[in-house]
């Protein structure tokens, strides 16, 4: 594993363009959120989908939630997304808030974990956002942590995770995130919304959004 410092708020394009290199080649990249830190990979390749099960000893049917750098690159690697997620979206992201939406073909099965849906967000922090912008795709945001473990706003912690080397490729050191509940999780593709994990955006303020 590679270990690269870089600056949370004004992130070097050659340290970004290093990352996505290295996510296009199938492999894995730990990177800071604005809540904890991820383990980014493409979740168009299945190779790199079964490296982060692997790597996480993640049991199969956990399905892998992805990070975006905005609405639009959404909708063209998602698909168009109904009226409750858009509003959503527009009011909470960038943000912590995950929404599930149907999976399209394109994306690794093993990354819905059998459900043939996908949790997707654009997270408030700038190191994600232009590593998936240099990807030009969503990425995979799964927290960087064995599984069964906690996971980890500290860089370090993230490291001794995964000190053997084979593991994962980078590790995008911005310092601790802000850290806090994880991102809520919402179910949208159902005739209602439904909380499937509470976090950091309280359900009262979804659901005044959604009967706004």
């Amino acid at each position: 594993m590679i270990r690269l410092r870089i600056d949370a708020n004004l992130p070097d394009p050659a340290v970004i363009d290093t990352a996505a290199a290295a996510i296009r080649l199938g492999g894995l990249v730990a990177l800071p959120t604005d809540t904890l830190y991820g383990l980014a990979a493409d979740p168009f390749n299945r190779e790199a989908v079964q490296r982060v099960f692997a790597v996480k000893r993640r049991s199969a049917g956990q399905p892998l939630p992805l990070v975006a750098a905005d609405l639009a690159q959404l909708v063209r690697h998602i698909g168009e997304l109904s009226p409750s997620v858009r509003r959503l979206a527009l009011r909470f992201w960038p943000g912590p808030l995950t929404l599930l939406v149907a999976a399209p073909p394109a994306i690794v099965a093993e990354a819905t974990g059998g459900t043939g849906r996908i949790g997707v967000r654009v997270p408030n922090h700038r190191v994600a956002l232009d590593l998936c912008r240099a990807c030009d795709r969503p990425l995979t945001a799964t927290s960087a942590n064995v599984s069964g473990q906690p996971a980890s706003d500290d860089p370090d912690v993230v490291a001794a995770s995964f000190s053997d080397r084979s593991q994962i490729d980078l590790l995008l050191d911005a310092g601790r995130t802000t850290g806090g509940p994880p991102s809520t999780i919402v179910d949208l593709t159902g005739d209602a919304a439904r909380l499937v994990r509470a976090g950091a955006i309280g359900w009262e303020e979804i659901l005044a959004c959604l009967q706004a």
